[in-house]
């Protein structure tokens, strides 16, 4: 199942709140590792989360929080699609977003269960299964 509605949920959403931030992508993660308070993004659009970043940025919003926010985010929409289709054990996460360690730890809380990250992309592993 996939997100085909829109970037949200996606790693183009977390390079463009990274680009909101002026954070650079790899260091996005680690800022949101530790959030002095856990603040929500309720924005479901990516260009209107990228404002809603950027007036709470303006508004003196810790970076932590916002990139933690932005993380959470991602980790809801993709856990909505999991239950949806039906959540199950022995759970692979894998593309580029599976390397993002703060994304892992949500989905791993959300869904109530350790989520196997193969050591490099195997976005072809489906195909040797068919």
């Amino acid at each position: 199942m996939m997100n085909d509605k829109c970037a949200a949920g996606t790693g183009r959403f977390l390079e463009v709140m990274a680009l909101s931030l002026g954070i650079p992508l790899e260091e996005i993660p680690i800022l949101g590792l530790n959030p002095k308070n856990r603040i929500k993004i309720s924005s479901m659009c990516t260009v209107f989360a990228e404002s809603e970043v950027v007036s709470l940025k303006n508004a003196g919003a810790d970076p932590s929080d916002l990139s933690y926010a932005v993380h959470l985010s991602v980790a809801e929409r993709v856990s909505a699609l999991v239950h949806r289709l039906g959540l199950r054990e022995n759970i692979v996460f894998t593309g580029g977003v599976a390397k993002n360690p703060l994304i892992v730890k949500l989905l791993e809380e959300l869904l109530g269960q350790k989520i196997l990250v193969p050591p490099m992309i195997t976005a072809a592993l489906g195909c040797t299964l068919v």
